[in-house]
């Protein structure tokens, strides 16, 4: 499942991946600092949800409170839930 989750107080404003299962591919941002989110969307591919959430919830940005790793993980459970509760 294409999945897109518009993101709260980043640079970035979209982020957008494939979700099979529990497994997440093929993570683009959109905005944000280029070259860090292209670094860490191929080091996540093929990675679960859990183990993006347990490396990657409540990392912060500066005096934010979230930053677009945070993002990525609020989101990929979102999808997550989102296609749990389809079936």
């Amino acid at each position: 499942m294409y999945y897109k989750f518009r993101t709260k107080s980043t640079c970035s404003s979209e982020i957008r991946f494939d979700i099979n299962e529990n497994v997440i591919t093929n993570i683009s941002f959109i905005g944000g600092c280029n070259g860090n989110l292209k670094a860490l969307s191929k080091v996540l591919d093929g990675w679960t949800v859990e183990q993006i959430e347990a490396k990657l919830r409540g990392n912060t940005c500066g005096l934010r409170g979230t930053s677009c790793a945070d993002q990525l993980s609020i989101a990929v459970r979102e999808a997550y839930n989102t296609l749990n509760s389809d079936n």
